[in-house]
């Protein structure tokens, strides 16, 4: 399978083709999946390769759009009456489609056999469906798009095992310019592992009711602003973009970033880059617990009523999950397969390094946790989000800010309840 790159042509006649109905030849897939890692142009290849080989022809048109502006954007196409055939995206989205009756359960689809698929991809896709029984929602396409830690070989040797062998190691390479460790500051996906590893979970115990103010969170928060004031081992400011840039440059030992970053990262550092797991907490003896998903083919529930059409859309989802073509995605896009047949591969690719880099990448999933996909996960991002922003701005306590955190996310439920 060639990768190819999305034209300009290919673009236009995606934003025409947005503007009308479903035709019967035509398949719309919406993802956001970019270009920087090679990610759409897999997508678009993985479409144009199965259309092809129809009879007759069809064609697919895969569609970018940013992770915030697909969810809006199907949630209003779908109550227009002009949806997508399929979406290719983050779990993140099952949630507010589910409570919007606007996708359908996966795992009763005539072809679709959930029970190929490894059970940590499988979990992060399931939701209560209105009659309160568990379903699962979406084909996992990979497995991860969880965070840990990687590392510059020429200034890390051996990846600490411990937050106190962390910040130790940090601090010998915080010089000047230079930095020990950079993450995304901005943005609580960050946060959450550390708040496992200190015992605590974003959730009480029956998935829905916030559980922010607890001594787990305050710990948390207290643990990243040290990390930044008392060592002194992170930037100033950094969000995404800007920790990115120091590690591929050389300015950075460590970032604590995703299992999507991988291919990038191989292109910049080459064999200079190490991976391993986030180190444990010292304090309680705990490992860092990071979210855990994948990437997921769904069904919109507009599309499956033609049974016909339905079959197409089916026949994609296995043809994009069957061996040849997670192994080709884990070649491409270095992220580990969601099909128990894929991860039982003795190796998952023929390269040594990047071979390896999988493993590392596997041995910190193996200690992650399902991302919740309830609707309420969005209230708890949107408190912990500027409470976190404001710790890590020495503008409020650790004590402070998770008590602020449970008070935003509960007057955001009851809100949206009204």
């Amino acid at each position: 399978m060639k990768i190819m790159k999305v034209t300009a042509a290919l673009l236009v006649s995606m934003a025409l083709f947005a503007c009308g109905g479903k035709s019967a030849n035509e398949y719309r897939i919406w993802t956001q999946e970019g270009e920087a890692d090679g990610a759409l142009q897999f997508v678009q290849a993985l479409a144009d390769e199965f259309g092809a080989a129809q009879t007759p022809a069809l064609k697919f048109v895969v569609e970018n759009r940013d992770t915030e502006a697909l969810r809006e954007d199907f949630i209003t196409a779908s109550k227009a009456g002009n949806a997508p055939d399929l979406l290719w995206t983050v779990n993140d989205h099952i949630g507010p489609f589910v409570a919007a009756e606007i996708i359908v359960p996966t795992d009763d689809i005539p072809g679709i056999d959930v029970n190929l698929f490894d059970d940590s991809a499988l979990r992060a896709a399931k939701m209560k469906d209105s009659t309160g029984a568990d379903r699962v929602w979406g084909v996992p396409v990979s497995n991860g798009n969880h965070l840990m830690l990687l590392y510059n070989k020429d200034k890390v040797a051996n990846p600490p095992l411990d937050t106190d062998q962390l910040i130790s190691i940090a601090r010998q390479h915080t010089v000047g310019d230079e930095y020990g460790l950079v993450f995304d500051q901005k943005e609580p996906f960050w946060l959450v592992p550390w708040l496992g590893g200190f015992g605590g979970k974003v959730f009480a115990d029956d998935g829905v009711t916030p559980s922010l103010d607890t001594p787990a969170m305050v710990k948390t928060l207290q643990f990243l602003y040290d990390l930044k004031y008392k060592y002194a081992i992170m930037p100033p400011e950094n969000n995404y973009a800007a920790a990115d840039t120091l590690f591929k440059e050389g300015k950075a030992a460590m970032i604590v970033n995703g299992d999507w970053s991988l291919a990038d990262y191989q292109g910049a550092l080459g064999e200079k880059l190490g991976v391993a797991r986030l180190p444990m907490v010292k304090e309680t003896g705990l490992w860092p617990a990071p979210y855990t998903s994948g990437k997921y083919i769904l069904f919109s529930k507009s599309s499956t009523v033609d049974p016909a059409r339905l079959k197409v859309m089916v026949d994609f989802a296995n043809f994009a999950t069957n061996l040849k073509n997670q192994t080709q995605m884990v070649t491409y896009l270095t992220r580990l397969p969601s099909t128990k047949e894929a991860l039982g591969q003795e190796r998952l690719v023929e390269d040594e390094i990047q071979n390896s880099l999988l493993k590392a990448s596997a041995y910190q999933l193996a200690v992650g946790t399902p991302m919740p996909t309830v609707p309420e996960m969005r209230y708890n991002w949107d408190s912990m989000r500027p409470k976190m922003a404001e710790v890590l701005s020495n503008k409020t306590t650790a004590t402070e800010a998770a008590k602020a955190m449970q008070e935003l996310a509960v007057q955001a439920a009851a809100a949206a309840k009204q």
